[in-house]
């Protein structure tokens, strides 16, 4: 049982919550204090995979992630959204200091073209930053897209069901997305070195005025 278990260790298929614990973890700060606190790194980690788990667009999701885009486009590196379900409103993405050229958007005929091109997005020195919103994966999936990552520092966000909470998956990062008490409730299912996180309350809404009502990070469904 011993050279079992050691075997699956060793070939990275079993994952331990303390074998990262003191290693150095390359990140982007998020921008929101109250979850650096408890990310590996104090941010976004880097050359990782993160999945946001949600079941309702429009929540806070793509401003949880805007300071993060501001910091790598100011870096002069790119931003890719492979398949988003909403137009993302250009607009209210400047107000935010997102250089727009530096945005590329893919929407790819099926869900394997998809998950090529978001796999060699990760691969690319070029990209800082990948959104994407498969409508199919599989375990295998990730683990490719994980390792994908690895080879680069970029930063590689998966949004997916929140039912997905219950699958297996080789994400380096994992948190759960919710509407709470006007506010976007964040839950970390999983992180390296450390273990699961509460629920914690995040202010992602800025002062209300009639621009930031009608307009938001995204614009009209596809």
């Amino acid at each position: 049982m011993n050279n079992i278990l050691n075997n699956l260790i060793q070939n990275a298929q079993i994952w331990q919550a303390g074998q990262f614990k003191d290693r150095p973890v390359k990140a982007i700060a998020s921008g929101w204090h109250t979850l650096d606190h408890f990310l590996p790194g104090h941010g976004w980690p880097q050359g990782a995979l993160t999945e946001l788990l949600c079941d309702t667009p429009g929540i806070g999701e793509l401003q949880l992630l805007l300071p993060a885009m501001k910091s790598v486009v100011d870096k002069g590196r790119y931003i890719f959204w492979i398949d988003p379900p909403f137009i993302p409103y250009a607009p209210a993405l400047a107000q935010h200091g997102i250089d727009l050229s530096k945005l590329v958007i893919i929407r790819p005929d099926t869900p394997q073209e998809g998950l090529w091109a978001l796999e060699q997005i990760l691969r690319s020195q070029h990209c800082g930053l990948a959104i994407s919103w498969p409508k199919k994966l599989a375990a295998n999936d990730i683990r490719r897209l994980q390792l994908a990552t690895e080879k680069t520092d970029s930063i590689a966000f998966l949004f997916r069901a929140a039912l997905c909470a219950n699958q297996h998956s080789a994400a380096a990062l994992r948190l759960k997305l919710e509407p709470a008490n006007n506010a976007l409730g964040v839950s970390i299912l999983k992180r390296r070195g450390g273990w699961a996180v509460r629920q914690q309350l995040i202010n992602i809404h800025p002062p209300c005025n009639e621009q930031n009502v009608i307009a938001g990070p995204w614009s009209n469904k596809v």
